[in-house]
């Protein structure tokens, strides 16, 4: 049975993932949704980047009503303490794990004893995050994938700590959202990150050894594997930066293969970090 999603819900975080993950937890009914940003002009940016893709599921007949409606239940803060009234926060904050540890704790300490609180890291072991928190039976993993309002999947991570109440709570949650849960073992880089990276790391190898271009690698994943979209595409909308640092970390923790391309860290290094630059394995207008 799919549970409900709490009334009120938060997003720390209202860039592409937690603007995204926002749009998600409104569409799907909730009568409150808080994003918390870094200062007032992310806040605004993040509510025009949810707003517009409101107004995107209205256009396709997803949902129903005026745009009005639907952004009357966003509140856009920059003040933690608006989440005290949050049954459930997702935290969306950039791939480092000190910045997630510091962002996760002083969530926790504006929520009641009965709040739920899960991360959307994508590659970080959610045990580890776990460990720094005072209720790490009421926290989880939820894996959002980009672009969320067009994914269907969702990983749900279970932490050694986190408990049965919410084990059988999530995929309930993410059924709510209208998406399908995939249970995981807490493991570096979960199911999705590990095999995802690993084709996106070889990817960019053969294009750096010259073995064919970025469009050709592409489209031979597309014709003849049916992918949705190229590897390196896909690198592009992820963030080269954001691809390099789940990397870095994989490497750390699983070895060699998971090796970084010099091509790779070349590129971070000139600021090509794909579709947010205007400028990755492809030219972006």
């Amino acid at each position: 049975m799919t549970a409900s999603l709490p009334s009120h819900a938060g997003v720390l975080g209202g860039g592409r993932m937690g603007g995204g993950i926002a749009h998600a937890l409104l569409i799907s009914g909730a009568a409150e949704v808080v994003v918390v940003e870094v200062n007032d002009d992310a806040a605004e940016a993040a509510r025009e980047r949810i707003t517009a893709d409101v107004q995107a599921s209205l256009d396709r007949g997803k949902i129903s009503g005026e745009l009005t409606e639907w952004s009357g239940k966003l509140t856009m803060s920059t003040d933690y303490a608006d989440f005290s009234r949050c049954g459930l926060v997702i935290e969306a904050v950039p791939e480092d794990q000190g910045l997630k540890v510091a962002a996760l704790t002083r969530v926790e300490q504006q929520l009641g004893t009965d709040a739920y609180l899960a991360t959307n890291t994508s590659s970080i072991a959610v045990t580890d995050l776990a460990k720094n928190l005072q209720r790490p039976e009421q926290f989880c993993g939820l894996h959002f994938f980009n672009p969320v309002p067009a994914s269907t999947l969702v990983e749900v991570v279970l932490a050694e700590q986190t408990g049965s109440e919410l084990k059988a709570l999530a995929p309930g949650w993410v059924e709510a959202l209208g998406k399908t849960p995939v249970a995981v073992k807490d493991a570096p880089g979960f199911a999705s990150s590990r095999l995802g990276v690993a084709i996106g790391l070889e990817a960019i190898r053969m294009l750096e050894e010259g073995v064919a271009s970025a469009e050709d690698i592409d489209n031979a994943m597309v014709l003849g594997y049916k992918f949705p979209i190229g590897p390196l595409a896909l690198t592009d909308i992820v963030g080269l930066d954001v691809r390099l640092g789940i990397a870095e970390y994989l490497h750390s923790t699983l070895g060699e293969r998971f090796a970084p391309p010099q091509l790779m860290r070349d590129m971070v290094s000139r600021g090509e970090l794909g579709r947010k630059t205007g400028r990755g394995f492809y030219t972006y207008e």
